[in-house]
């Protein structure tokens, strides 16, 4: 099958007082492909089962979800797109996610030790870019998490870009960037990953 990304930008100017976003927007690719297509099915399947693992706290078996050479990233600035260069609150290559993995099951990080239990709800799916090896998609989360009688809501747009392996087993996540859309403001300490 062939990608079928449009990367044509929309511009549109707004009316002096009319209601427009308060930034600039990002140039965001849009596959015209259904979210019903075999290999996006297979994309969101693998992203459903890492929102599992997570709720569930099963790290170890998260991390194998990603490939060797994912990154999984959560940046400061949700309009970035430079995170080499830019701050972050995460930025994990496989080192760094098998150190925070054993960070957050051996006991050593008191957020860990006493964190939250969390529901994932993963919506809004667009198809970036949808060939046969990669799948692209931002997709919309909303995360609620419960400790000592308080809920904290982490809402995000998250880009995933998912490498297709032989079949659906072999699918990884390649790289995760969560734009919390509050980022530049403070959030909430998480004891657990978005």
């Amino acid at each position: 099958m062939t990608d079928t990304t449009d990367t044509s930008v929309r511009t549109t100017k707004a009316k002096p007082g009319a209601w427009a976003p308060s930034r600039d927007v990002r140039e965001l690719p849009v596959a015209f492909v259904p979210t019903t297509d075999p290999r996006v099915v297979r994309a969101l399947d693998l992203i459903a089962r890492e929102a599992e693992l997570l709720d569930a706290k099963n790290y170890e078996e998260w991390k194998d979800l990603y490939a060797p050479t994912a990154y999984y990233i959560i940046p400061i600035d949700p309009e970035t797109v430079d995170f080499e260069n830019s701050l972050n609150m995460v930025y994990d290559d496989a080192t760094m996610r098998d150190l925070r993995v054993t960070r957050m099951t051996e006991g050593y990080a008191i957020a860990a030790v006493d964190s939250a239990t969390t529901v994932r709800t993963v919506g809004r799916v667009v198809p970036a870019r949808v060939d046969d090896d990669t799948v692209e998609l931002r997709v919309g989360q909303t995360l609620v998490a419960y400790k000592r009688g308080r809920h904290d809501i982490w809402s995000a747009s998250v880009e995933f870009t998912i490498t297709l392996g032989s079949g659906p087993r072999e699918d990884r996540i390649a790289r995760k960037v969560i734009r919390l859309i509050d980022g530049n403001d403070e959030v909430p300490a998480a004891g657990f990953l978005l």
